[in-house]
C-alpha cells in the first residue's frame, strides 16, 4: 500500500507516550538495560504517525520514537461528524482493531493504545473493540492501518465510476 509523503515541518504536531519498557540483556558481565519507547504523533486535523525508539536512557528513547513516527506520519478521513465515513477493520501482526462510524455526541470509546492514536489523530466520535492480541504496539499501528485504508465516499464512487449519490443511497 502506497502512502503519499507528508511534510511534517508545515504541521504543528503533539505527541504522546503511549508504552515504556525495559528490556533487559544478559550479558557475560552481568544485565544491560535498555528502554524502548513507542510514541505517538499528530496534529489532530487528519495526520497521524506511531514509531519505536530504543535507548539507554528513557528520554533519548522518546526522542528517538517521536523521530520515528513522524517519518511513518499518514493522512487518515475524518468527515463532517468527526467520524469515519463506514465501518473498517485495521489489522497488523495478529492485533485486529475494529472501527465504527457514530453520530455526533458519541465521543471517542476506545481502549488506551489505540484512543491515544484517535485523539491525536483529530477524531471526535468514533467507537473501536480491539480484537485478538492486546500487545499495545501491535494496536497502535493495527488502529493506524484501518484509518489509513479507509477511502473517502468520492474515492469509492470515483473507483465505481458512479456518482456520489448512488454510492451514498
Amino acid at each position: 500500500m502506497k502512502h503519499e509523503i507528508i511534510d511534517a515541518s508545515k504541521l504543528e504536531l503533539e505527541e504522546n507516550v503511549v508504552n515504556i519498557k525495559r528490556v533487559t540483556k544478559v550479558v557475560k558481565g552481568g544485565r544491560n538495560m535498555r528502554f524502548a519507547a513507542l510514541v505517538v504523533v499528530g496534529d489532530k486535523n487528519g495526520h497521524v504517525g506511531a514509531g519505536v525508539g530504543k535507548a539507554a536512557e528513557i528520554p533519548e528513547a522518546i526522542r528517538k520514537g517521536k523521530e520515528d513516527a513522524i517519518k511513518k506520519l499518514v493522512k487518515v478521513k475524518i468527515n463532517e461528524n468527526g467520524s469515519i465515513p463506514y465501518d473498517w477493520e485495521g489489522s497488523f501482526g495478529s492485533a485486529k482493531v475494529l472501527l465504527k462510524s457514530s453520530p455526533k455526541g458519541t465521543g471517542i470509546i476506545a481502549g488506551g493504545p489505540a484512543r491515544s492514536v484517535l485523539e491525536l489523530a483529530g477524531y471526535k466520535n468514533i467507537r473501536t473493540k480491539s480484537l485478538g492480541s492486546n500487545n499495545k504496539q501491535n494496536v497502535v499501528l493495527a488502529t493506524i492501518a484501518g484509518l489509513a485504508e479507509i477511502k473517502s465516499p468520492e474515492e469509492v464512487a470515483k473507483l465505481r465510476s458512479k456518482s456520489l449519490d448512488e454510492i451514498l443511497n
